[in-house]
């Protein structure tokens, strides 16, 4: 491409990944941005678990074509299952909504060094043993946690952890602090998250969330 604007923003929202593109651009730019985040910037984040994908236009229309071309470029990552491709013009009041200051980041998280965000996170890349990331809010990751993570540091004991491969070295949310990985009793790698009840932290898979944290729908 011969332009250095990114016409592909990629966001983290509870359902997925939301992909916002640019309405100005000529489509066949905005898919080759896109093919090439798929392909290369992005590639090592966007394997792996199964993950929904949210398309939002802007003001550009919602073509049967378009819809088309979008759903072929995301059809070689077989782990981006496409849920819902929409314009301006179609969204309502139950549009798909983003978690509230959210930041989202790329990269790895390496042994000896810190990640920290004030408010909630969405890593795209892996936090390695040594590692370590800290957040003021929730901390969500696609990729592996298997160092250490620090949700709720400012004393929020309703931050949550979650990752696609949970195995950390510790959690902590609030001022709590983690039971011994070994000791919680799953042996596959499914998407986890781990909270505190009553003062104790416990790990359930993704899927329980909107039961145990109704309040994050909203």
């Amino acid at each position: 491409m011969s332009t250095t604007k990114s016409l592909v923003t990629i966001k983290g929202v509870k359902e997925g990944l939301l992909f916002v593109l640019d309405d100005a651009a000529p489509l066949p730019d905005v898919l080759s941005d896109l093919s090439h985040k798929l392909e290369h910037t992005h590639s090592q984040f966007l394997t792996g678990p199964i993950v929904h994908v949210h398309v939002r236009l802007g003001k550009r229309p919602s073509t049967d074509e378009t819809k088309a071309a979008l759903k072929e470029a995301f059809a070689f990552r077989g782990n981006l299952l496409v849920q819902s491709i929409v314009s301006d013009s179609q969204e309502s009041s139950s549009a798909l909504p983003l978690l509230p200051a959210m930041k989202t980041i790329t990269g790895i998280v390496r042994s000896g060094q810190t990640l920290h965000h004030d408010g909630d996170v969405l890593l795209l890349g892996d936090v390695n043993p040594g590692g370590t990331i800290t957040s003021t809010g929730h901390i969500l990751i696609l990729g592996s946690l298997r160092g250490l993570a620090h949700a709720g540091v400012d004393g929020d004991d309703g931050a949550i952890i979650a990752a696609s491969y949970l195995r950390p070295t510790q959690l902590r949310i609030a001022g709590v602090v983690s039971r011994p990985p070994d000791e919680w009793g799953f042996q596959e790698a499914f998407m986890e998250f781990a909270y505190l009840r009553e003062g104790v932290m416990e790990i359930e898979k993704i899927h329980q969330l909107h039961r145990i944290r109704p309040q994050l729908k909203h």
